[in-house]
């Protein structure tokens, strides 16, 4: 990932929090077949600085086997993006010489996978995995919830997938590279769009200190 000085973010927990955010990550891999891209729920662990990604696939789908060969993997994370018009600078109306971009925050993390079909693993995966997003509902949705033999059916499935993370970069892209007053016409225009504009606004805002 191109990695201007400017927007680099080498904080381990700044990149966990958008991780645990944004857990449906892309995972690439590339083999004989050449690149292999699947969308997947995440699990992020940490153990003494070190990150270890979990996540499942269906048995149907041929990339655990490219992985089961596969030296390294990437996974991709993309937090909050939104488009930066260059009607919000003032040096728009002072000299014209703008031009639009976009912001985003994005994690890339690098590392060797390791394929499992270890049942146990396998159920304290989806049990992980349920909690982390039911969590918060009020009457959160557990394994138990279904019928025994229904889930070691859908067990039989799937592919279990770790990743010891080797490499791990992070950027946030917040109108550091603009001007005071810039950065400011680019809060003021995120703060009259929509939830997730409002929120890119704060991350800039706090960006600049």
């Amino acid at each position: 990932m191109f990695q201007p000085a400017t927007f680099r973010e080498d904080n381990l927990d700044a990149q966990l929090a958008l991780v645990r955010a944004h857990p449906l990550g892309l995972l690439v891999s590339h083999g004989e077949q050449g690149l292999t891209a699947d969308p997947l729920p995440f699990l992020a662990d940490v153990e003494q600085g070190q990150i270890r990604l979990r996540a499942h696939l269906s048995r149907a789908n041929a990339h655990w086997r490219r992985l089961q060969h596969a030296a390294e993997c990437l996974v991709i994370f993309q937090g909050v993006e939104v488009y930066v018009s260059p009607g919000w600078y003032p040096s728009k109306r002072q000299t014209g010489k703008v031009v639009p971009t976009w912001n985003y925050s994005m994690v890339q993390l690098y590392g060797v996978p390791t394929v499992t079909d270890d049942p146990a693993w396998l159920r304290r995966q989806l049990i992980d995995l349920t909690a982390q997003q039911e969590g918060r509902r009020p009457a959160p949705w557990r394994l138990d919830d279904a019928p025994a033999n229904y889930i070691a059916a859908q067990l039989k499935g799937i592919v279990g997938i770790e990743i010891a993370v080797t490499r791990r970069e992070g950027k946030w892209k917040m109108s550091q590279n603009r001007s005071a007053d810039d950065a400011g016409g680019v809060i003021a225009g995120l703060r009259e769009g929509d939830d997730a504009q409002r929120r890119l606004a704060a991350e800039v805002e706090r960006r600049r200190g």
